[in-house]
């Protein structure tokens, strides 16, 4: 198989015939024939190889709807920093509601896909003119503006891709075509706004990553190449931005719960378009993000330069920021998945078991 790309489709599988554990046990060996097929490690072939729709399937039972199941939005359309505060502050925080639509479509729960689904109507019921949208003065200024338009989009432009790889693609046809022109003047506004996003979230590479998944993300749905290469820019402007052991740095040093973003965001951008210097940097750094994991499946903040250690508060409600347990149990499972990598998922695990149990200063993981 050595040369050739091979994309994983599982639709033949009738999931709903198939129980759980063996449908998982076949999505990991697909997904194992796939990494094979593009190279020795997987790691640095073209991409894509794997499809994040099969990959997301792969995940243990149970465990995505987890994960999401606090993106429900609420009677106005509300979901993360909106929703707690029953009122509109901008767009980003509306990025929840693309991630429910994910775990519906991946769960074959479309009931849940179209319910989180008004969130993203609400997003666009805030849009201006100018492709950007309403804000309180938080978001006023036009790095801050750029900014939380691509926090939304990052996740958009990857729902919409999850969706196109389902078999429910037909399902949101008719919905996705009346919102390409929406996304299109979006788009449009960050790329106008590009300049102002390295001064803006340099210091903090996560952000200068979630850009990037943005515009990459954004540019395979509009088949943009400005979009994908204003993302190549900006990734290898954050892979600049680690310490000499590959941990990548957030306001000068290193920190466990948003060193662990970086590799989400990445890994997730990396399934949809071709990133193999990206892709050649994760393992360093999840290997030390594993050294975080303590034995009981907390995860170790001394040392932090932003959370867990009462550094910086939260601009909504003061309160100084956490470990976001959500995000490192979701970027140790996919890595575990996509590399076969065993210490990874047996981490993810560990965190997950104990995120679920209410976890000190942490972010709990939902029930679903």
């Amino acid at each position: 198989m050595s040369g050739c790309t091979v994309i994983v489709s599982l639709n033949h599988l009738a999931p709903r015939l198939v129980p759980p554990c063996i449908l998982r046990t076949w999505l990991l060996v697909l997904l194992g024939l796939t990494l094979r097929a593009g190279g020795a490690d997987g790691a640095h072939s073209a991409r894509p190889v794997l499809r994040e729709y099969d990959v997301l399937r792969a995940f243990p039972v149970g465990r995505l709807a987890a994960l999401y199941a606090g993106d429900k939005p609420d009677a106005y359309g509300f979901t993360g920093s909106n929703r707690g505060a029953a009122t509109w502050n901008g767009a980003g925080a509306q990025r929840g509601s693309c991630r429910g639509v994910i775990a519906g479509v991946v769960t074959d729960d479309l009931a849940l896909a179209d319910d989180a689904w008004r969130g993203i109507d609400t997003a666009f019921a805030h849009q201006r003119a100018d492709g950007g949208f309403d804000s309180i003065p938080l978001y006023a200024s036009a790095g801050a503006a750029v900014e939380t338009a691509y926090f939304f989009l990052q996740e958009l432009g990857r729902a919409i891709l999850v969706i196109r790889q389902s078999p429910h693609e037909a399902h949101f046809r008719a919905r996705l075509a009346v919102l390409e022109p929406k996304l299109r003047r979006a788009c449009d506004f960050i790329l106008a706004g590009y300049a102002t996003i390295i001064p803006k979230v340099g210091h903090t590479v996560n952000r200068v990553i979630i850009a990037a998944k943005a515009f990459g993300t954004c540019g395979v749905v509009l088949h943009d190449a400005k979009l994908l290469a204003a993302s190549r820019q900006l990734i290898a402007h954050a892979l600049t931005l680690r310490d000499p052991e590959g941990v990548f740095v957030e306001n000068g040093g290193r920190d466990s719960s948003y060193n662990v973003v970086s590799i989400l965001f990445g890994q997730v951008l990396a399934l949809h378009v071709p990133l193999p210097e990206f892709e050649a940097a994760l393992p360093a750094a999840v290997a030390w993000q594993l050294t975080r994991i303590l034995p009981n499946g907390e995860v170790n903040v001394s040392g932090n330069t932003r959370t867990g250690v009462g550094k910086e508060p939260s601009p909504f409600d003061g309160k100084p920021k956490g470990v976001n347990y959500t995000e490192v149990i979701f970027a140790l499972t996919l890595y575990g998945v996509v590399h076969h990598d065993a210490a990874a998922l047996a981490a993810a695990d560990r965190v997950f078991g104990f995120a679920r149990v209410g976890a000190p200063s942490a972010r709990p993981v939902k029930k679903p």
